[in-house]
């Protein structure tokens, strides 16, 4: 088992910057990938940007340019620098790590932190 644990949401205004950082409870010594996530009410999670421990990235188009996903391996964790936010990021962020299991892969979730960007 793996616990993720997110901190660094709040309420921004429009144009504002806001870092999330996710801790992971144990190092991870298979190949995986993190990730952030993001749902509002009534809508699916949508992914965010992902990270692979070997540095490759993704990222939603409606975020590139905007948010840099980051992760440091050795201390097991990862963040999301957002800037230039606006009112449609605004949603529950959560972070994801998903283990490459020989049997199949392992997706664990974090509990969620608010993002809130007023115009």
């Amino acid at each position: 088992q793996v616990q993720l644990v997110e901190s660094g949401g709040g309420f921004v205004q429009a144009g504002g910057s806001l870092t999330l950082s996710c801790a992971a409870s144990r190092s991870i010594f298979r190949s995986n990938v993190m990730g952030w996530y993001r749902q509002t009410p009534g809508n699916q999670r949508d992914m965010v940007a992902t990270v692979w421990d070997n540095g490759i990235t993704t990222y939603a188009d409606s975020v590139k340019g905007r948010f840099t996903i980051s992760r440091d391996v050795a201390k097991n964790t990862l963040s999301l620098q957002m800037a230039s936010l606006k009112p449609e990021d605004t949603a529950v962020y959560y972070c994801n790590l998903k283990i490459m299991d020989p049997t199949g892969p392992v997706g664990y979730w974090g509990q969620g932190t608010q993002v809130t960007v007023s115009a």
